[in-house]
């Protein structure tokens, strides 16, 4: 089932009552956990360990935080909900930035923004045309679900969009932040014109799962009895020098000809 949530956008003294809806869908191919002997489905229970493996019901399950071998701070959902203000279940921005000052590395899921009711849409669509004309995105705090976070709010086409951001100490920096080599001219002017000779447009379109695609046929293909074969994809030519990887590529380019697979798992360092 698609996500759906409900809640509302504020800005200024305007208040939009709103519904999220989840811009991607799950396409993950479902399997079941099985016994390899009996094929019989596996079943996951929750048990308490000190209770030798009672099976819990879910009503009787309560959240803890542990502090120290065997000692939690217990939970119950009502006292959870009381930490919210009515802030955090509302989308109230808090400033207005252009869309390139943020990071793509900050965002996380991304969810359609529609008026929850018919006399929403007119500050609906006053809000999508302003974001539009000025190039701007709205930034806010809210709860999603159980969880509290940072969210984008901005336009794409006709669509008012709302993305969830990750918080700056959810980030990790880079552990290859600090290398650097001194890059060689040729091998520059070589890297440079192989990109330039693949530089095109991004279109969504061209890219499937094929993976999925064959993990779909190849039930079919089960269920009728067939074996499954090994996929073919040709040989990858493993070339240990950069530069005679460059120069290949270029060659290949020049040529017209498929370019060469081509993977370095070595740099040679110049004496």
């Amino acid at each position: 089932m698609a996500f759906s949530f409900k809640t509302s956008i504020a800005f200024g003294l305007v208040y939009i009552p709103i519904q999220l809806s989840a811009v991607i869908k799950n396409n993950d191919i479902g399997f079941n956990m099985l016994d390899k002997k009996t094929k019989s489905r596996v079943k996951y229970q929750k048990t308490c360990e000190e209770c030798n493996d009672r099976i819990v019901k879910n009503e009787d399950i309560v959240k803890g935080y542990q502090i120290d071998k065997d000692e939690y701070v217990v939970f119950e959902e009502e006292e959870l909900e009381k930490l919210k203000t009515k802030g955090d279940k509302n989308i109230i921005i808090e400033k207005f930035v252009s869309l390139n000052e943020i990071n793509p590395i900050y965002f996380d899921k991304t969810y359609y923004v529609v008026p929850e009711k018919k006399n929403a849409q007119r500050a609906y669509c006053l809000l999508l045309n302003v974001l539009k004309d000025e190039k701007k995105v709205g930034i806010a705090k809210t709860m999603i679900g159980s969880s509290e976070c940072v969210v984008a709010l901005w336009v794409q086409g006709k669509d008012m969009i709302l993305s969830r951001l990750f918080f700056d100490d959810e980030v990790q920096s880079n552990p290859a932040e600090n290398i650097n080599e001194n890059i060689d001219k040729k091998e520059f002017s070589l890297a440079k014109t192989i990109i330039q000779s693949m530089s095109g447009r991004f279109n969504p379109k061209d890219y499937k799962d094929e993976y999925n695609e064959r993990v779909r046929k190849a039930i079919l293909d089960k269920a009728e009895g067939k074996q499954i074969k090994s996929m073919d994809d040709g040989k990858m030519v493993k070339i240990t020098d950069l530069m005679e990887a460059l120069q290949k590529s270029v060659k290949n380019i020049d040529k017209g000809k498929d370019k060469e697979p081509c993977k370095v798992v070595k740099i040679k360092k110049k004496a």
